[in-house]
């Protein structure tokens, strides 16, 4: 049914717990997975008006960091696919929409599904905070696979 199925993480505990899920449902379809981390542009992080210089950081210096961040969130979801015996692969991209970066690389991938998780907020929370994943379901021109996951009531 699914042959490539992309899982794209921000290395939250939230989209660690989606990402475990996604490769349990590849191993149960034969399917291999492509791990994804989706960074933005320095100028996304301190906007366009010249604030750069304020944050005392260099574009060098933020892709160094963005670079680090996405090995080790890709390394988490890679460790658990080695373990389920999954066939995985890795990638980083940079993009200013997170959503276009996930729909992008899913067709230069050629996958075939997107699973990705949902937090499941509705109303006002949904409308402020924004969703990746609601972006990802209208962009997307291939199936999505939309796991709720859990959060932690502790």
């Amino acid at each position: 049914m699914f042959k490539k199925i992309l899982i794209p993480t921000d290395g939250s505990a939230l989209a660690a717990q989606a990402a475990n899920k996604g490769i349990c449902f590849a191993r149960s379809v034969g399917a291999e997975v492509v791990a994804l981390y989706v960074t933005q542009p320095f100028a996304a992080t301190v906007g366009f008006d010249g604030m750069a210089a304020a944050y005392a950081i260099t574009d060098e210096d933020y892709d160094k960091s963005a670079a680090e961040q996405a090995q080790k969130y890709l390394k988490a979801v890679m460790d658990r696919a080695n373990t389920a015996g999954v066939k995985a692969t890795t990638r980083a991209v940079s993009n200013f929409n997170v959503a276009d970066g996930i729909v992008q690389t899913v067709e230069e991938e050629g996958c075939d599904l997107i699973f990705i998780g949902s937090h499941g907020r509705s109303g006002l929370s949904r409308l402020l905070l924004g969703s990746v994943t609601i972006k990802v379901l209208s962009m997307a021109k291939t199936a999505v696979l939309v796991y709720r996951v859990k959060e932690s009531t502790e």
